[in-house]
């Protein structure tokens, strides 16, 4: 990884960090195929308590780990950045799929191009089991 993409990722982490410091508030979420590999960030901003999202993008690489992509985590900083954030929400880990359910495969379907994630809940990474 590049040094430059690895200080984007530490400024990254230094916002979340800091913990609730008012609106509007950046949920920055890692998705990819697996639990190892993100290739898709999504970032929503909200910018009032109980609010809705009120811009949304998505980055996505096609090689590789979009994380130690220096280009993509510049462009997110600076969208964060646009939106006046005072504070960031970031899982520290890939949080499932890239695929959008109900856009690139069937809603209440698993995705056929992400085994890794057809039985795990995404936000424990735990395997689901079924009786």
């Amino acid at each position: 990884m590049s040094l430059k993409a690895t200080w984007y990722q530490d400024k990254l982490k230094k916002k979340a960090k800091r913990g609730f410091n008012g609106y509007p508030i950046a949920t920055v979420t890692f998705y990819g195929p697996n639990n190892q590999l993100a290739n898709k960030i999504a970032v929503g901003i909200i910018v009032e308590e109980e609010g809705e999202v009120t811009a949304l993008q998505k980055w996505f690489a096609d090689d590789g780990d979009i994380r130690k992509d220096a280009k993509a985590m510049t462009e997110m900083l600076a969208f964060i950045a646009q939106h006046s954030v005072m504070s960031v929400i970031s899982p520290e880990r890939i949080l499932g799929c890239p695929h959008e359910e109900g856009t690139d495969y069937p809603v209440g379907e698993a995705c056929p191009k992400c085994a890794y994630w057809a039985n795990r809940d995404r936000f424990t990474g735990q395997l689901i089991t079924t009786n």
